[in-house]
């Protein structure tokens, strides 16, 4: 007796398969089969179509089929900050980005314009092919539930979340313990539900913003709770300015000091390292995030990224908010740092283990399925891009396609755990028109308490 169709698996043919496995396998007319939510079979088209006869089939037409991009450091809430006019003179230093523009967008935040601005900035996800995000969010003025209205605008777009929020001393002790316990609360949630596609980390800020005491209480509780964090580290020459001037240390020391280093605590940025900090990051097991675009436009720096990684670092990438477009990502750390050194050489071996080899890595951190990878048992997350190579595309020159032709490819289908959240460039769940008007009614309002 043949299989309902609600028990049918997906079968997807006629790709053009880039596995991303160990081996680098691209598979010309390949195909898989996806069974609820994960990858069972990988092959060819004509293997696998005669194995599978009854399966629901989608033919990639020739299309580059590759896993969903991870971005391993991002800010959805803020998304309505988009051309929104400041009310002070152009900020001339980091401080003054953080002063006149996100602590007061943060702070003026309410419920409905977070749930907006996570399900505005998860259609750009699901359009340019990131199926997974780790989470940063802060919202001074509403606090409490926070994160659940995040996790719902991911549950409603069906994509893969880590979340936290971020606790800071900047607003006095009843905000901090606010954001401690939406962090504890989210955490014991996630916990005890067990989803597949939801789970979490304990947010901080940065070290200029925490003070002993409060870091003390966050380092206890997380570790009770068996999580690590995910925090700023470094960004700008003032967070270490401030350490040294305060604890008489760098603010990488502080934070090993403190207990908030380790391997399962993500640091973010980590521009102004030295080798003695980066000495604590591989002693410590520390995975740092490397954000190239908004390092360029907030003009703090160039992240010593090369000899990171080089020193045994493990060296994620994400986005800081600044794009949904982890292909933008690749393409401006390759630039970055090619240019940072003065040789064209570099990045081209770093790069690949950034974003791909480490950023699974990191991913797996907080998920129980494999991601990033097409192979059998590894989670169902896939991009079909129109791309369709004018020379031979193989394991060992993936990277020049990737750099000067995939990247600039549109995303036409996203598959998140065997399901279809984009299907030919139209997005199946969500009502794009709806959000992004109810958004912008959002965001005059939100600009006016700006």
């Amino acid at each position: 007796m043949g299989r309902t169709g609600e028990e049918r698996g997906l079968l997807i043919t006629h790709a053009n398969l880039v596995t991303l496995d160990e081996s680098g396998r691209i598979i010309p007319d390949g195909a898989l089969l996806i069974q609820e939510s994960l990858i069972v079979e990988v092959g060819s088209t004509q293997r696998l179509s005669g194995r599978h006869p009854e399966e629901r089939v989608v033919d990639a037409q020739g299309q580059l089929v590759m896993p969903g991009l991870i971005n391993a450091h991002t800010h959805l809430y803020s998304t309505l900050a988009r051309g929104m006019a400041l009310k002070d003179e152009p900020p001339a230093n980091f401080v003054q980005i953080l002063e006149r523009l996100w602590w007061r967008l943060d702070k003026a935040l309410v419920a409905e314009d977070i749930l907006y601005s996570a399900l505005v900035a998860l259609i750009d996800c699901i359009r340019h092919g990131t199926t997974t995000i780790v989470d940063h969010h802060a919202s001074p003025g509403s606090i409490s539930g926070s994160l659940d209205l995040i996790a719902q605008a991911i549950d409603q777009a069906g994509l893969r979340g880590c979340l936290c929020y971020e606790v800071s001393d900047r607003g006095g002790c009843q905000e901090a313990q606010a954001g401690i316990q939406e962090n504890s609360r989210f955490i014991r949630r996630c916990q005890y539900e067990k989803k597949a596609m939801r789970a979490a980390s304990f947010g901080l800020h940065a070290s200029f913003t925490l003070s002993d005491e409060t870091l003390r209480e966050c380092v206890e509780l997380a570790k009770d709770l068996d999580v690590g964090f995910h925090l700023h580290v470094a960004e700008d020459a003032a967070d270490v300015s401030d350490a040294r001037a305060k604890y008489g240390k760098s603010a990488v020391q502080r934070l090993a000091d403190c207990g908030v280093l380790g391997p399962e605590t993500l640091a973010i940025h980590c521009v102004h390292v030295d080798g003695d900090d980066m000495d604590i990051l591989r002693e410590t097991d520390t995975n740092v995030i490397h954000n190239p675009q908004s390092n360029c436009n907030n003009g703090v720096g160039v992240a010593p990224v090369v000899e990171m990684l080089n020193r045994g670092i493990r060296v994620g990438l994400g986005s800081d908010g600044f794009t949904a477009n982890m292909f933008d990502e690749i393409r401006t750390a390759n630039i970055l740092h090619k240019l940072s050194h003065g040789d064209p050489r570099v990045g081209y071996a770093e790069l690949l283990r950034m974003a791909f080899q480490n950023n699974r890595d990191i991913a797996g951190l907080f998920f129980r399925d494999s991601l990033g990878v097409i192979r059998p048992g590894a989670a169902a997350d896939l991009i079909f891009l129109d791309y369709h190579p004018p020379t031979p595309l193989r394991p060992d020159n993936f990277l020049g396609h990737l750099l000067f032709g995939i990247s600039g490819a549109r995303v036409q289908t996203t598959i998140v755990a065997g399901n279809e959240l984009m299907r030919n460039g139209q997005l199946v769940n969500l009502d794009e028109e709806q959000i992004a008007a109810r958004a912008r009614e959002l965001a005059s309002k939100l600009w006016e308490r700006f």
